[in-house]
């Protein structure tokens, strides 16, 4: 049933009582006798519970819960897709830059999600072109730490940083010579060791498909 419905039925039920009440109290009672609660006489009120709800109410009162705006500053949304990448910003009050980076999700031959890389543009005139965070697994055997090869290339290890509910994170920086080889390249491969299978690795593969184009617009943030 509705709230509303619900509503004017509890207002209906508690004006047939109060009608009742007023009633029986305007008819006289023989000296000496005092009024017995019945079915028509309501029983002394039970106090309210915390919201202004009395205990055992039939009719429960909902207080309603705060929508959050969902596109509201501080909400993330997709700016723009390139192929396997996609552009992602933060929304910000009227006027300020909206900080955005590129992100896609790892997943393995089964579809399950097993790692998430996350790159931001960074001025230019500092060591590294680009900053990432990957994220992975909160199973992930930290130190052993991290690969990632681009087409069968030389690999690059890199440490965590820390862990938090949602996995492991890898924050590192990316060369021009990295970024130049992102570009050029198919696929990316992230390599991670499992802490109940340490002899074990398990690899994802980073797409690189339509990397050039969303670089290029998540340098454009930036200006």
């Amino acid at each position: 049933m509705p709230d509303f419905l619900k509503l004017m039925t509890l207002t209906a039920f508690v004006a047939m009582g109060s009608s009742a009440f007023a009633q029986d109290a305007a008819t006289p009672k023989p000296e000496g006798e005092t009024a017995t609660p019945t079915a028509e006489t309501p029983a002394a009120e039970t106090p309210a519970q915390e919201g202004g709800q009395a205990t055992g109410d039939p009719l429960p009162l909902d207080m309603g819960q705060e929508v959050v705006d969902e596109r509201g500053p501080g909400t993330t949304y997709v700016k723009d897709r390139f192929e396997a990448w996609e552009l992602r910003c933060v929304r910000v009050e009227e006027g300020q830059k909206e900080p955005c980076h590129l992100f896609q999700l790892m997943k393995d031959d089964k579809g399950v999600p097993i790692a998430e890389m996350n790159i931001i543009a960074l001025p230019e005139g500092q060591q590294a072109a680009a900053g990432a965070t990957i994220v992975t697994p909160l199973e992930t055997l930290l130190t052993k730490q991290l690969t990632l090869e681009v087409d069968g290339g030389a690999k690059k290890r890199y440490p965590f940083t820390w862990c938090g509910n949602v996995g492991c994170y890898s924050r590192v920086g990316f060369t021009n010579g990295d970024i130049a080889a992102f570009k050029r390249g198919a696929n990316a491969t992230l390599t991670i060791v499992p802490v109940f299978a340490p002899d074990e690795t398990i690899s994802v593969t980073l797409s690189l498909a339509g990397f050039t184009a969303g670089y290029k617009a998540l340098q454009e943030t930036l200006k």
